[in-house]
């Protein structure tokens, strides 16, 4: 007979999948709020998202979960209050009041094996090679951050990107891309997240594009001026939803291993914050020469 697993059970499996040990020093990991010492708390149902925001508070109270796992911290600078007038207070009390337990497996799933970068590269159809910046403390070198990757054929950058946007979670930001479209695209290197402080290792890497989220301007420009590399930017929700549908599917075959009666549920909620997207026109509407910039001329 299946038996309902504890929640210190759920929480170790976890730690085990996604080591605390390996997040960075900054980084805010493991559980948040639930009674995680107690050998009588059972977990039933478990949901993962991107983000503890209340609508996916609301979500995990709705299913009825036990326990919710998100990859973003609630609380990654610290707090001097959960009071709930604060939102991210009043997401603590929708937890702990409908008695739900909260984990964030943050930069250590990102350097795990599989990992964040693991589940960006599979959803886009990706071969992974090796780990973009190894974890020097993986022997067999398959920890880390990003993934260096092979397209199985040859794309062009704008087909490439055309991949992204159709295989990614949609999102008002959509994909955008720098470089030749028409540029062949057979190696690349992806970072589920924010990537573009791992630009000295894509051009050492040797890909011809990089996959990331939340490209500046300065650190894209002087990338692009530095070699031929071609950039495709989705938006940071977009690039780490996939990690949820993995890490769902890792805890399956851990409670399948156990004899577990546990289910797992991937939240559809889009929680980027960008709701709308107008394309810039071909050509300004006004130009300064079109406007009559005499003081006090009406405009």
């Amino acid at each position: 007979m299946l038996e309902t697993p504890t929640l210190p059970k759920v929480l170790a499996a976890l730690d085990t999948l996604w080591p605390r040990a390996s997040a960075e020093a900054w980084d805010a990991v493991g559980p948040v709020c639930g009674d995680v010492a107690n050998p009588e708390a059972r977990v039933g149902r478990v949901l993962f998202a991107v983000d503890p925001v209340q609508e996916i508070a609301d979500e995990a109270v709705t299913l009825g979960a036990d326990l919710l796992v998100t990859h973003h911290p609630l609380y990654l600078r610290g707090t001097t209050t959960v009071a709930a007038d604060t939102f991210k207070g009043r997401v603590v009390h929708t937890l702990i009041k409908n008695d739900i337990a909260l984990l964030v497996a943050h930069t250590n799933a990102d350097r795990a094996d599989p990992g964040v970068s693991d589940a960006l590269a599979g959803a886009l159809g990706l071969r992974v090679l090796r780990p973009l910046v190894p974890d020097a403390t993986d022997p067999e070198g398959r920890r880390g951050l990003g993934r260096v990757c092979a397209l199985d054929q040859p794309l062009t950058l704008a087909e490439f990107a055309e991949r992204a946007a159709s295989r990614l979670p949609a999102t008002a930001q959509g994909v955008r891309a720098a470089g030749d479209p028409e540029a062949r695209i057979s190696t690349v290197a992806v970072c589920g997240g924010s990537g573009d402080s791992l630009f000295a290792d894509v051009r050492a890497a040797g890909v011809d594009a990089y996959l990331t989220a939340d490209l500046r301007h300065h650190p894209a420009s002087e990338a692009r001026e530095h070699s031929p590399l071609a950039l495709v930017d989705a938006a940071h929700y977009a690039t780490e939803w996939p990690w949820c549908e993995q890490a769902a599917a890792e805890l399956d075959a851990v409670a399948e291993r156990n004899g577990w009666d546990l289910r797992t549920h991937v939240s559809r909620t889009v929680t980027d914050p960008w709701t709308a997207h107008a394309p810039a026109a071909a050509t300004p509407s006004t130009s300064l020469s079109d406007t009559d910039m005499t003081p006090g001329a009406p405009n």
